[in-house]
């Protein structure tokens, strides 16, 4: 685990952002912040608040230990397959068509 000062965060922010299709235009708007702002947390120029990191965690659904798992020494599984973020918003066929994808390599890594 990293030293508390050595927190950096704005990577992983912007890979969530990212793959839920948001703009840092579209993100500041939804949280009622500037788009430097955005910026500048998504280079770890500054850190945001806790009102801030909650209005992310609620506007993508996921919850904080996503966003700080490098840091948390919890054992279970730590890590959000972010591609997967936006599942939600997919049709139900295209929904059908993963779920049926992950049966299909889940019975050929069994053999």
């Amino acid at each position: 685990m990293r030293k508390a000062s050595t927190i950096k965060i704005g990577k992983k922010l912007q890979a969530i952002r990212k793959s839920n299709g948001y703009t840092q235009e579209k993100l500041a708007e939804k949280i009622e912040v500037s788009v430097r702002y955005i910026s500048d947390v998504e280079q770890d120029r500054a850190k945001p608040s806790y009102e801030v990191l909650i209005r992310i965690c609620n506007i993508f659904k996921i919850s904080l230990d996503q966003v700080f798992s490098e840091y948390l020494t919890i054992t279970g599984n730590k890590a959000l397959a972010y591609p997967l973020a936006g599942y939600e918003k997919l049709s139900e066929a295209d929904k059908k068509t993963i779920e049926h994808l992950i049966m299909y390599f889940n019975k050929e890594s069994v053999s």
